[in-house]
């Protein structure tokens, strides 16, 4: 099999349909005369009292299960920065991530392999073969592809057996510039500071426009 990134089949309509319902209950809320901004601080404020050990530790963890990524990332600046620091805050993060990576590997190619080969072949994802000529070039492909979420391409790069140094490295430069971002977005957002919010977004447009031009240009030296 080539390194081209895995078709998809039926994920995408699941995504769309999960975010149809959550912007109609929002609406729904609205409407009915429920107060959004005091529930998203009654949700912060529970967050905080959980504390930021059970917080990371959910977030190295959750992942794997298929919980976003970015579930974690939003709320972790505005809820710890006041006691930790954002500076702090992102280092701990970038950590998490590292080790979710690592826990998500072990399960795709050891733990859970058969399962999930075949709920990835059920979506319709094909598992590259992976040599050492086209390990790097297979593990950027499914970085760099829009389209499958953070656990499936762990998965599906663990399942291929992509060295686990090369997938570490890799993975956490592809994955970490976007936990940064959304954590000084989502810290921006939640506080009401739109000068730290347009920072996060800044962050995450220039990733976006990075990714673009680094798939354009692989795709031509492919070419």
């Amino acid at each position: 099999m080539s390194s081209e990134a895995p078709a998809v089949k039926k994920l995408p309509w699941v995504k769309l349909a999960v975010a149809g319902v959550v912007l109609a209950v929002a609406a729904v809320l609205v409407m009915r005369g429920v107060d959004l901004p005091a529930l998203i601080n009654r949700g912060m404020d529970l967050i905080r009292r959980v504390g930021p050990v059970a917080f990371f530790l959910a977030m190295a963890v959750l992942p794997t299960a298929a919980v976003p990524f970015s579930l974690f990332t939003i709320p972790a600046g505005e809820a710890f920065a006041p006691q930790l620091g954002l500076g702090t805050v992102i280092a701990i993060a970038l950590v998490v991530l590292a080790v979710n990576l690592a826990l998500s590997y072990w399960v795709a190619r050891y733990a859970l392999r058969p399962v999930l080969t075949r709920l990835l072949q059920r979506y319709g994802y094909a598992v590259p073969r992976v040599t050492p000529d086209n390990a790097l070039a297979v593990t950027l492909v499914m970085r760099l592809t829009p389209g499958p979420p953070y656990v499936v391409q762990c998965y599906v790069l663990g399942i291929a057996e992509v060295p686990f140094g090369l997938y570490m490295i890799a993975s956490w430069l592809c994955q970490a510039p976007w936990v940064v971002g959304f954590i000084v977005l989502g810290q921006g957002l939640l506080n009401g500071n739109f000068i730290v919010a347009a920072k996060g977004l800044g962050v995450l447009v220039v990733l976006v426009v990075a990714v673009q031009w680094l798939r354009k240009k692989y795709a031509k030296r492919e070419g």
